[in-house]
């Protein structure tokens, strides 16, 4: 019986490494992602009913929605990858406008979007349950931004925020870069992986008046 310990035990060290290694790398398709936005002490100034402010990330295969709550105003993006077009939603104090993003400006955005490169670095930090890897993501036009995601888990939509199409994993904090310069950080505070039902991605046939990126400028 002992002489065939050693095998035993061998058998278990594989084991118990092939189920790490298939546990450390989840490939998602279906996800709900609550984020807090901490954003820039002088916008808080300006405007203190921004804090409290909330993102929440939701993924069902080639479709995604992105929920941006400010408080006095929300945006909704309903992504398609497949069909490669983009919804967006504002709703400001019961005011509902609609933006339909056509393929070409779909692609033109993505283009952007590919072009970022992520270098990692030398960090690590616990985000909402998960060790999450730092790097460093750097735009088109230089500029930079950070951000920590978790390797083990794999969006199968690349394209589920074209934002992070170039990283290698899930980001569970990063920085946003607002028009002023400033970085806007958000945070993972509860991850949902469990089936998204299809009907959070549907366009919404009324309650919204469709305007054009124009139109909305002039408003």
């Amino acid at each position: 019986m002992r002489k065939y310990l050693p095998h035993t035990l061998l058998l278990t060290a594989l084991f118990v490494s092939i189920t790490g290694r298939l546990m450390a790398q989840q490939t998602i398709s279906d996800a709900k992602i609550i984020y807090k936005m901490e954003l820039p002490p002088e916008q808080l100034q300006v405007d203190a009913m921004l804090e409290g402010s909330s993102l929440t990330q939701y993924m069902h295969g080639h479709l995604s929605r992105i929920d941006m709550n400010f408080n006095i105003v929300k945006y909704t993006y309903l992504i398609n990858s497949k069909e490669s077009t983009m919804v967006t939603l504002i709703d400001r104090h019961g005011d509902k406008y609609l933006i339909r993003g056509n393929k070409e400006q779909y692609e033109k955005d993505l283009k952007q979007y590919e072009g970022i490169r992520f270098k990692e670095e030398n960090a690590t930090k616990q985000i909402a349950g998960y060790t999450c890897k730092k790097a460093i993501g750097t735009m088109s036009d230089g500029k930079t931004f950070e951000v920590y995601y978790a390797p083990q888990l794999l969006p199968e939509n690349k394209h589920y925020n074209r934002r992070f199409v170039n990283l290698k994993g899930l980001p569970l904090e990063f920085e946003i870069l607002t028009k002023t310069g400033a970085k806007m950080r958000v945070v993972a505070t509860k991850i949902d992986l469990y089936p998204i039902p299809a009907s959070y991605f549907d366009v919404p046939k009324s309650g919204y008046k469709e305007v054009s990126q124009e139109e909305l400028k002039n408003m």
